[in-house]
């Protein structure tokens, strides 16, 4: 009688996790991609949000109605920096009473605050 133990796993075994993990991460993928999409765009309004309380500040104070970013962000201004979440492009005019677009976030998506 040969009582051998044989150790370690099949091919089949290994092909059988294999293809789990695959469903998994099928899964998984898109629904990371949503939140990483839903997360920039939060980001992007927040800092809508901030030229769009700077532009208004900057409109009481000196009596216009028009500003450019360089008035608003910088140093010595009312948003200390302006950091870029998904490579989009902010407006390089306000004026008072219209909206905000920024555009080319993550290279294809435009959002529009309304002050």
């Amino acid at each position: 009688m040969n009582t051998r133990k044989s150790q370690g796993f099949t091919l089949v075994e290994i092909m059988i996790v294999v293809v789990i993990i695959g469903l998994l991460a099928a899964m998984a993928i898109p629904a990371f991609q949503k939140v990483r999409t839903a997360s920039q765009d939060k980001a992007v309004l927040n800092n809508a949000r901030q030229l769009g309380a700077a532009a208004d500040q900057y409109f009481l104070e000196f009596g216009t109605s028009q500003a450019d970013i360089t008035s608003l962000v910088g140093a010595s201004a009312y948003i200390k920096s302006l950091s870029t979440v998904a490579n989009e492009s902010y407006p390089g005019n306000y004026t008072q009473g219209t909206p905000i677009t920024i555009s080319g976030i993550a290279g294809n998506r435009t959002i529009t605050y309304l002050q």
